[in-house]
């Protein structure tokens, strides 16, 4: 069982993980965003206009915080000024007016999510005035899925899987993805006959525009031989189906048209503005912590890697403010890696608390490591919390976490402690929060 102090420590630790997703609630960024005055609706930067269209508005788009986007939308422009579908991940839909909301899966796509952009794709060529309004957010590269033929969705969820457990980061899994895409690589502005403007809310590192969902609506600068190389490295070349492996080759061989390079006429004109993003997160926990009375100090660099040897550099320096001795909220933003290994259940912020089990033990510090869409891997879990009791608690119940660690069974061992965190689909997402207060 933990102590008292722990306990009210989590306290705190919840209340800045929440200030965070509330700086990222997808209708204040929207909202914050897009303009309308009379008939012209307006997508503004903090600084100018960023692109101007007359009503109506079709509006489209996929991500975890897609339905929640278009709802301000909807709030904004008029529910009778706007139309269209956005996709988002099951538990994320929420009840919206004119533009349908429909939920699929993630993070491997299903048919739900085909047949939902197949319409999507129909909308977006439909010759009609006015303007199309793109929604991405974190998620829309599984959510958002039409292979390029021959390819199949099975084959393309076969090479997603093959990808995920070889660990390969978001950017390495997104070039091979719009490389087998009809929609992604600026396929969907390619395929609109309207301008479009894009709202975006950034889930990787760095925030590239083409990496965000997979870019649908933003020119790509990688290519079929970038996507091959990847597939070389992680020793998929003869894993992947076949029929992926041949649309790549040819592609380099230049049968295949390439995804929308940023020279080309189908990027012209194209507006994305990034309305949200880890960063925006963890200015939120800051302001929040710093109200709960903590000092407050955040990592420059995101968090990125190998989820274990993340985990160890976060405990070292854990270790340098321990030593220090005073109080202090440390903050760190990103998104780690998991190389599955052994036959277990968790995600990334789980196994994040696992492995920083074994660095912190004794220490008086307590950390929570979350993802801000309230999912983390395959579980109901956002996250896991961790002090320096953990591994004590543990070994009380019998429980190994090297072993747990080596399994990649993260959820089982905090769920036996008690150590989960869950707060359910929170309806944005910008990659991971890690929270630590040490104690002094």
């Amino acid at each position: 069982m933990i102590n008292a102090v722990s306990r009210n420590l989590r306290t705190d630790l919840v209340a800045i993980f929440r200030a965070a997703l509330a700086a990222v609630d997808p209708t204040r960024l929207v909202t914050n965003h897009l303009i309308r005055e009379d008939s012209q609706v307006s997508v503004r930067s903090l600084t100018s206009v960023a692109a101007t269209w007359s009503a109506p508005t079709l509006v489209v788009g996929a991500g975890k915080a897609a339905a929640r986007m278009a709802a301000a939308c909807e709030a904004v422009l008029g529910s009778e000024n706007v139309h269209g579908q956005v996709i988002v991940a099951d538990g994320c839909g929420i009840k919206t007016q004119s533009i349908r909301v429909i939920e699929a899966s993630h993070p491997l796509p299903d048919k739900r999510g085909e047949e939902a952009t197949r319409q999507i794709i129909e909308l977006v060529q439909t010759r009609e005035s006015g303007g199309t309004l793109c929604l991405v957010s974190g998620g829309a590269s599984s959510l958002l899925v039409q292979p390029r033929a021959p390819v199949r969705l099975e084959d393309k969820i076969r090479t997603t899987q093959l990808l995920l457990e070889c660990g390969a980061d978001v950017r390495e899994l997104n070039c091979v993805r719009k490389h087998l895409s009809v929609i992604k690589g600026g396929g969907l502005a390619r395929l609109s006959t309207r301008r479009v403007a894009s709202l975006l809310v950034s889930d990787v590192v760095g925030d590239d525009l083409g990496t965000i969902g997979s870019g649908p609506t933003a020119p790509d600068a990688t290519t079929f031989a970038d996507a091959w190389t990847l597939l070389t490295r992680y020793h998929l070349t003869r894993r992947v189906p076949a029929v992926a492996a041949r649309l790549l080759r040819d592609g380099m061989d230049g049968h295949v048209p390439e995804t929308v390079k940023p020279d080309s006429p189908d990027a012209q004109g194209l507006c994305n503005l990034i309305v949200g993003s880890n960063r925006t997160a963890l200015a939120g926990a800051a302001e929040a912590a710093r109200s709960l009375g903590w000092d407050v100090l955040a990592e420059e660099q995101p968090l990125t890697g190998d989820t274990t040897e993340a985990a160890r550099r976060f405990g070292r320096r854990l270790g340098e403010l321990v030593r220090a001795g005073r109080p202090v909220c440390l903050l760190a933003g990103g998104e780690t890696t998991v190389r599955v290994t052994g036959d277990g259940h968790g995600g990334r912020n789980q196994e994040f608390a696992l492995a920083l089990s074994l660095a912190v033990m004794g220490a008086r510090v307590t950390v929570l490591s979350a993802g801000t869409d309230g999912i983390d891997g395959p579980t109901d879990a956002a996250g896991a919390f961790v002090d320096g009791t953990t591994l004590q608690r543990a070994r009380e119940r019998g429980l190994d976490a090297a072993a747990a660690l080596a399994r990649n069974d993260s959820y089982v061992f905090f769920s036996q402690l008690g150590d989960l965190f869950l707060c359910g689909p929170t309806g944005t997402n910008v990659m991971d929060v890690k929270v630590a207060l040490i104690n002094a």
